[in-house]
């Protein structure tokens, strides 16, 4: 590869096929697929962002659904800019705007109406969060933050998923599941020796295992960023802002 140059996954992420297909009529249903799954991404932090400016959990509910459908029918990507290589930056403007218009309106669609509902049991169906955060310290955390950190461990959580999924394929969970602490752990905060001795190898092998899953995992973690970009260029931009925001959550 010259330099310069890319891999071509980069021009394949869900989010390129999304604004490539913009517009278009060839294509739709595989831009809807991108974005829907681009959308499960995002559906914990836009959900906590919505209560976090105040809306009861019922009414965040029906909300997060509302704006959901709105984001499926395409309706956010009639003012979608090539140029902003971020979803996620687009995902919460539209979501400011979408909060503002429900509450001059005064109205907010309720269950049982005319909307076709996402199937929200799935979506939901996910494991809780492993990235806790008590309620306590988040108590003052202005909406932007919440939805930040959010976005990041869910983010970080479906790249562990991935990463676990690839290791039970080969006959490794167990050592997936012994090991998979380390990948989000300090240095000096993993014990070689205790997990040698949980798993019955050797310290060196430990060391050696811990290498190659935090390689693979970093691999797989800026895949699922770069899903989300439209511009290569500003990957590592955005894990580094993903690692600033856990950190800022810690």
């Amino acid at each position: 590869m010259t330099a310069g140059q890319h891999p071509a996954r980069f021009t394949t992420t869900r989010w390129s096929v999304v604004l490539s297909c913009s517009g278009k009529g060839a294509g739709t249903q595989t831009a809807h697929d991108a974005l829907s799954q681009l959308c499960q991404i995002y559906w914990r932090p836009i959900f906590a962002f919505i209560c976090r400016r105040g809306y009861a959990v019922p009414d965040a509910q029906d909300l997060t659904q509302d704006f959901f459908v709105m984001i499926l029918e395409g309706h956010l990507l009639e003012h979608a800019d090539p140029n902003r290589g971020r979803f996620r930056s687009l995902l919460l403007k539209a979501l400011k705007n979408f909060l503002s218009d429900a509450r001059d309106k005064q109205r907010a669609r309720k269950r049982g109406g005319d909307v076709h509902f996402i199937p929200w049991d799935e979506w939901m169906a996910e494991l809780p969060s492993q990235f806790l955060v008590s309620a306590r310290e988040s108590e003052h955390w202005p909406p932007e933050k919440i939805f930040d950190v959010r976005w990041a461990a869910t983010v970080v959580e479906r790249a562990l998923s991935r990463l676990g999924e690839e290791c039970e394929q080969r006959g490794r969970r167990r050592i997936f599941d012994v090991l998979s602490r380390c990948l989000t752990a300090e240095r000096e905060d993993v014990s070689y020796a205790d997990f040698a001795k949980t798993l019955g190898v050797p310290e060196t092998s430990v060391k050696r295992l811990v290498h190659q899953l935090r390689k693979r995992y970093r691999t797989i973690l800026r895949e699922e960023v770069a899903d989300t970009m439209e511009n290569p260029d500003e990957v590592e931009d955005e894990l580094r802002y993903l690692c600033a925001a856990l950190a800022a959550a810690q």
